[in-house]
Order: structure tokens, then C-alpha cells, then sequence
């Protein structure tokens, strides 16, 4: 339930907005670049976008192309940190939660 109240409020917010509709676009523009450049579909393409923004990396997929990989070193310099910044708001936003539903109940 919190998690839909929060999803709602960065909506509400510019700044949480802007973040959250840029991460999209990043993983958006990965998966139809890994999907031009490796031909994969487009959710293995997505799904690997996403795997390696949050540094998990399954080892499942991985750029064959010489395209691929150059793409995939700047796709991972450009991505970690809007990626991580994305959770850091995230994380901060819960913080501040707690912290207000502390104060209340004290």
C-alpha cells in the first residue's frame, strides 16, 4: 500500500516525476538499442536493460556484437548513476516517511 502512496506522490512531484520518467526513457532507449544492435526481442532486450542498470548482470545475455558491447560501456556510464539515483529518491522518500510516522505516534 505505501508503495502505490508513493508511486502517486512522486507523480504529484516535478522533480520525483522527472526522475522517474527519465529512468524509462534510459531503460526504454536500452531495450530498442539491444534489440536493433544484438537482434533480440524486445522483452529479452528490455530485461537485459534492466539487469544491467541495476548492476545484477545474470550472465544469461550478454552483447556479442562489437556494437553491443561499445554500446553497453556507455549505456552502463550514462545509466548506474541516474539508475542509483532513482533509488536513492526512492530510499530517501521512505526515510522521510518513517520519520513523520514516528513523529506522530511520539
Amino acid at each position: 500500500m505505501i508503495f502505490i502512496k508513493t508511486l502517486i506522490a512522486f507523480f504529484r512531484d516535478p522533480e520525483y516525476r522527472d526522475l522517474i520518467l527519465t529512468s524509462l526513457f534510459i531503460l526504454i532507449m536500452g531495450m530498442f538499442a539491444y534489440h536493433y544492435l544484438e537482434g533480440w526481442s524486445y522483452v529479452d532486450s528490455f530485461y537485459f536493460s534492466l539487469i544491467t542498470l541495476t548492476t545484477v548482470g545474470y550472465g544469461d545475455f550478454s552483447p556479442q556484437t562489437t556494437a553491443g558491447k561499445l554500446f553497453t560501456i556507455f549505456y552502463i556510464i550514462v545509466g548506474i548513476g541516474l539508475i542509483l539515483s532513482f533509488m536513492n529518491t526512492f530510499f530517501m522518500y521512505f526515510q522521510k516517511h518513517r520519520e513523520k510516522e514516528k513523529e506522530i505516534k511520539v
